[in-house]
């Protein structure tokens, strides 16, 4: 029977394109293999912003197989975007057996690598006793967190709260000292419905046959060293660990199908190299109608060129969160007169934005991003320096990790609320774009992107770690 490898992601674009990635890297060292990959169904948007993208791979790469899962039943409403995922995951997990038992029949299952919210499936897995592999999307710094939060769990007993949590450094395994209040933000609350979660999300990373984390060596060494070291998990032994990054989307300008968004790259092609600032925030991320009129005035304030995402705000008027799919009034959105005045030097586009192909185009010389991990590597590999603009999940981790540990990027000052005002979006720009300090940055992001090639070439930390773990499937 054909030796296959089952990858089962989290809902969304965002963990689809890292797996599905490292389904091409599994196939490109043993062609042997193939790939069969779960999708779960949440809700239509979600459907919306995957199936162009898994039309396109399907086509491009026979060996992987999109197998869709049918929904399960969820029996109560989506009220905390998180707590749902891992409802509908763990409800999977019937639907999973079934699946990986009928897949048996006509393969070998060499190995079932799970995502970070897919934990609940190694109970599965266990039981049919499939070689079980944990994903790791985020990078080797907030894995370090992940892993350390059993011993956090059973260390901390209420010492570290909501009261003292501003002025709170923790000093973890592998990390830079950092505030509590920029780490994950179920980590010090046991009363947020996903803490259990991610506590199990842990236990289950530590139990896997291995960790898979889409990182490179030279980018956060010792976060690497400190998980290898057994420093995050002193209590049982730590599960092999393979950084196999930096695992960067194709360009995909051609799978949302609206033109202006494309042309957004000819726009590119015309401005001076190095000039533009990029603005975009993931697929999750939205701000308020306070706040985009903010960032509106600062950028024309900065003077500079830009090319900026913008996505409608919220129904709920707060600072930022996640998932508006509605079209955006850019009219009312933005400044009075914001669009013409800026005509000659930027450029506006709805929702979403071929993001390889920006960050690659020799105009665009920094961006502004919600750090969101795929984001940062993709800026790496393009050698594109960053201004931090945390919004959800680790985000705030990310940013520490970049600017105090990676030097790629720039901080961005919030209020308590989040809140960023134009004049601070204005002075940040100009940093990045105009200073000596953003001079330096793009130095340094240059290495770093040399670095990242060499990983995934031939003899390179990450081309070696996937060899190891490929062959051993082989065995």
């Amino acid at each position: 029977m054909k030796q296959t490898v089952v990858i089962y992601p989290s809902p969304g674009i965002g963990h689809l394109i890292s797996m599905v990635e490292f389904g091409k890297q599994i196939i490109n060292h043993h062609p042997s293999f193939s790939i069969t990959i779960l999708i779960t169904t949440v809700n239509p948007s979600t459907t919306a912003q995957t199936t162009p993208y898994i039309n396109r791979i399907s086509q491009s790469t026979p060996s992987i197989i999109f197998h869709h899962l049918p929904n399960p039943t969820q029996n109560q409403p989506n009220h905390h975007q998180i707590p749902s995922i891992f409802e509908i995951l763990h409800k999977n997990n019937p639907i999973i057996h079934k699946s990986l038992q009928t897949l048996s029949l006509s393969s070998t299952i060499s190995a079932f690598i799970f995502d970070v919210f897919c934990a609940t499936s190694l109970q599965v897995t266990t039981q049919l006793q499939i070689p079980s592999y944990f994903f790791f999307t985020s990078g080797a710094n907030a894995l370090s967190v992940l892993l350390n939060f059993p011993t956090l769990h059973k260390t901390n007993t209420g010492k570290i709260n909501s009261h003292n949590l501003p002025n709170t450094y923790l000093n973890l395994p592998g990390l830079p000292p950092i505030l509590a209040t920029d780490m994950p933000s179920p980590i010090f609350n046991r009363n947020d419905k996903s803490y259990e979660s991610f506590l199990a999300i842990s236990n289950s990373a530590i139990q896997a046959k291995g960790i898979i984390v889409n990182t490179f060596e030279s980018l956060e060494s010792r976060a690497i060293k400190a998980i290898r070291d057994g420093l995050c998990i002193p209590d049982s032994p730590t599960p092999p660990v393979y950084p196999i990054g930096p695992l960067i989307a194709e360009p995909t300008a051609g799978d949302h199908g609206d033109s202006s968004n494309v042309d957004c790259l000819t726009w590119l092609d015309e401005q001076p190299r190095g000039s533009v600032v990029f603005l975009c925030f993931g697929s999750g991320g939205v701000f308020s109608a306070a706040q985009l009129k903010e960032i509106g005035v600062g950028l024309e304030r900065s003077g500079q060129r830009f090319l900026w995402v913008v996505r409608s705000a919220p129904t709920e008027d707060k600072s930022k969160r996640t998932l508006a799919s509605v079209e955006p009034d850019l009219e009312s959105l933005l400044p009075e007169g914001f669009l013409d005045r800026t005509r000659d030097r930027g450029l506006v586009v709805k929702n979403w934005a071929p993001q390889v192909d920006v960050l690659n185009r020799e105009s665009v010389g920094g961006f502004v991003t919600h750090c969101g991990w795929n984001s940062i590597l993709e800026s790496v590999s393009a050698g594109v320096p960053m201004i931090g603009w945390p919004l959800y999940a680790e985000q705030r981790l990310n940013r520490v990790v970049l600017v105090k540990e990676m030097k790629l990027g720039l901080w961005l000052n919030e209020s308590e609320d989040g809140f960023v005002t134009a004049s601070e979006i204005e002075e940040r720009v100009r940093a990045l774009m105009e200073s000596e300090e953003g001079r330096e940055l793009k130095e340094r992001v240059l290495v770093a992107k040399d670095e990242a090639k060499a990983a995934l070439s031939e003899g390179g930390s990450s081309r070696s770690a996937l060899a190891e773990l490929v062959e051993s499937w082989c065995l």
